[in-house]
């Protein structure tokens, strides 16, 4: 579903995308040609219902609410009538679903209530920002989970969902290499402040915004004691929470991934989202333009930029001032570029804006 879905979307590059998800051109045209033809039924080998039937009657349309509920029992009216409409069981509207749902005894309250509308921000365009963070930790039978959360900012399509053993940089860098691979790469990621992704530094910098940066992304933290600021990410974490965490524990970290797949296939491609107008994420997302490079390429500052190499400690020096950066630096070059101000620096790691140096401020 989702390579067809990104493989028909206008400027489409459907040999990238064969790459990407390891498929054959063969195999990718049969399937899109199936696509075309009978939409999501062909793409399953066995015989499905058809989508649509003029002669659903009243009864049939409450069974079928009745039953999307029962299978996602966190949904309310607004979301089953989109799912309804979709599947081509007519157009009923949220107050009859809800309705439907009161009649035969189902509780709404917490799990099937509307919060009032708020105002949202998102960027303009898929793949302008990506959002990432822990789901905390997550008891197993034995041991904890992990859960490693990736959203498109303009979309809200899940990039990943990964049932993690610990939360260190490798394990994410491992994550975010096979995202990468299949979607392309984003302009920027923002994360929390926590580790990996924050230090607490002066710069907030890790390894791996180190890795992120040599990979072409900008990278942004949120401000501390501000969870809205990756308000997306912690609005998915609690939909996580009601709709896949709220069972037993999982037996394994196995376990924990296949149930992770199922439901995120299903937020990507049937759940309805409000905050997109009732479509589901893979409506609005496309691939990136940008391919993942297994080696870092080369990058040159500008002419007129200050480039010192970082010590081991995160120092170096300019004009004969000692100056702190930041100790994830160290060996790597960082560009001091004046600004209007006399005595003043913006410093760049490559494209990256890391912090502002105030020479004046250093000789009182």
């Amino acid at each position: 579903m989702e390579f067809v879905r990104l493989a028909t979307a206008e400027g489409a590059n459907v040999s990238a995308l064969c790459r990407r998800f390891g498929i054959g051109r063969t195999c990718a045209y049969k399937l899109l040609a199936r696509w075309q033809a009978f939409g999501a039924t062909g793409l399953l080998e066995e015989t499905r219902r058809p989508r649509s039937s003029p002669t659903r009657s009243t009864p049939e349309i409450e069974a079928a609410a009745l039953s999307v509920r029962t299978t996602h029992p966190a949904w309310g009216g607004r979301k089953i009538a989109r799912v309804l409409a979709r599947q081509g069981l007519g157009h009923p509207a949220a107050s009859t679903v809800t309705g439907i749902l009161r009649r035969n005894g189902v509780e709404l309250g917490a799990l099937g209530g509307g919060a009032k509308a708020f105002i949202r921000f998102e960027h303009a365009a898929p793949n302008d920002l990506w959002q990432m963070d822990f789901k905390g930790h997550v008891p197993l039978r034995a041991g904890r989970l992990h859960p490693l959360t990736v959203l498109d900012d303009h979309s809200r399509f899940s990039l990943v969902l990964e049932a993690c053993p610990d939360q260190t940089t490798e394990t994410v860098k491992t994550r975010l290499i096979a995202a990468f691979r299949r979607y392309g790469l984003p302009w920027r990621i923002a994360t929390d402040n926590g580790p990996p992704w924050g230090d607490g530094g002066r710069n907030n910098f890790t390894m791996l915004g180190i890795w992120l940066i040599e990979n072409g992304m900008l990278v942004s933290h949120s401000r501390p004691c501000h969870p809205q600021t990756l308000g997306k990410e912690e609005r998915f974490h609690r939909t996580l929470k009601a709709e896949a965490l709220q069972g037993p524990p999982f037996d394994s970290l196995q376990a924990a991934q296949c149930a992770f797949d199922a439901w995120r296939h299903i937020y990507n491609t049937e759940r309805p989202h409000q905050a997109i107008a009732g479509a589901v994420p893979l409506d609005r997302y496309r691939a990136s333009t940008r391919d993942f490079a297994d080696a870092v390429q080369p990058f040159e500052y500008a002419p007129g930029d200050q480039v010192r190499k970082i010590q081991q400690k995160g120092t170096t020096s300019l004009f004969g001032h000692a100056i702190k950066i930041c100790k994830a630096f160290a060996g790597k070059a960082v560009a001091f570029r004046p600004t209007e101000t006399d005595g003043v620096f913006d410093a760049y790691f490559r494209h990256q804006k890391i912090q502002t140096i105030d020479l004046n401020a250093s000789q009182r």
